[in-house]
């Protein structure tokens, strides 16, 4: 029997703690935390002290420094406090942990310093304060082990590669899987820093932090637009295959879009999009030009394929670009090369495209999209 649905039995059941209940279910009628727009994840308190966490099909049971592990914590993994020297390959969760000023708790990661747009991070790999111990599916074992590994955070790529989760727990090793990339809210993806916060024992502070970084959302108010006068937008970037790369309709980046007043112009209805967990699909030339032609304002991705400086660039990939009606008028714009790995930033991103739709900047002021002119 799990965690969820033993929620159903009587409280009754729940007694004093953690280590009282039968099975796995560390869940007790202390509470559970308090969660605004994510959905993927979940906490439920232990009047002992623990935190029962579930993400996905997975409970995890984090234990207070000092604390026995209750006896029928059953098959739950085990996260003990303090965290420290993390051994972190979901890089989105780096700039959680910046956001923290937590960074000396990551010792290792999955990526490399090269690839790595946020400046602190960058430096603490030059410093040697954090290390680069190989990639999620391959990294150095004996670093985990000889680096006092007390976690490793993985995105669900390491789905595709069970046998290093398996040995990482070999070592001891808790390895938590992270699934702040599901989520469909831009500012549920933000709110996982209430989750790390709590891991790390600065949960009061994890919840300042995330009304801090959202307030910009708040400042953008879009309820009233109707829907004929909101902008249309396309966010994408063109493969060297010759495909067309666009976010998928409901994805955190087209959400992020019609939060900030806009719409975007592909629709569920128009593609056949794959079942699958990637947030974006690659699209014929013709079929991206057909819906694309007449889109309001086209956002270039160029965390792929690299930076462009200016139309002629765009249009020197496909001359179909020439004919659209955002190059014609001059509303093409270009995201950054951070802003994937800027997590936190994402409310500041939604008051961006808000201020380009509404005609409200040039560019010059903004830090995750610039003009091409």
């Amino acid at each position: 029997m799990n965690v969820r649905s033993l929620l159903a039995l009587p409280l009754t059941i729940f007694l004093v703690g953690c280590g009282q209940i039968p099975q796995n279910s560390a869940v007790s009628s202390a509470g559970h935390m308090e969660l605004e727009y994510a959905q993927r994840f979940s906490v439920d308190y232990c009047e002992d002290g623990c935190s029962v966490i579930h993400i996905g099909d997975e409970d995890y049971l984090l234990v207070p420094e000092g604390q026995e592990i209750p006896q029928n914590s059953g098959d739950m993994t085990v996260i003990r406090q303090p965290v420290e020297n993390v051994y972190l390959a979901a890089s989105s969760a780096m700039d959680v942990f910046r956001s923290l000023d937590s960074l000396s708790a990551v010792t290792m990661t999955s990526t490399k310093a090269s690839d790595w747009t946020i400046p602190e991070v960058a430096d603490a790999l030059g410093s040697g304060k954090m290390s680069y111990i190989g990639k999620y599916s391959a990294p150095d074992y004996e670093a985990l082990l000889t680096g006092n590994c007390s976690l490793a955070i993985e995105s669900t790529m390491i789905l595709h590669s069970p046998e290093t989760r398996e040995q990482i727990e070999k070592l001891d090793i808790p390895v938590l899987v992270e699934h702040s990339s599901y989520e469909s809210h831009p500012l549920g993806r933000m709110e996982w820093v209430k989750l790390y916060g709590l891991i790390l024992g600065q949960y009061d502070r994890a919840e300042q932090v995330f009304n801090d970084y959202t307030a910009a959302f708040h400042e953008v108010n879009v309820e009233e637009i109707p829907d004929d006068k909101r902008k249309t937008a396309v966010f994408f970037y063109l493969s060297p295959n010759g495909y067309v790369n666009i976010r998928k309709p409901g994805d955190y980046v087209s959400r992020m879009i019609e939060l900030a007043g806009g719409k975007y112009a592909f629709t569920a209805e128009m593609l056949d999009i794959d079942e699958n967990a990637l947030s974006t699909m690659n699209v014929q030339l013709e079929t991206f030009y057909q819906t694309a032609k007449d889109a309001d304002v086209l956002i270039y991705n160029t965390t792929i394929e690299g930076e462009l400086k200016s139309l002629s660039d765009l249009v020197a990939k496909s001359d179909i670009f020439a004919d659209m009606k955002a190059v014609k008028e001059g509303n093409v714009w270009c995201s950054t090369q951070d802003m994937f790995q800027q997590t936190m930033g994402e409310a500041d991103m939604i008051r961006e495209l808000n201020r380009i739709f509404t005609g409200e900047t040039d560019g010059s002021d903004l830090k995750f999209l610039y003009p091409l002119r």
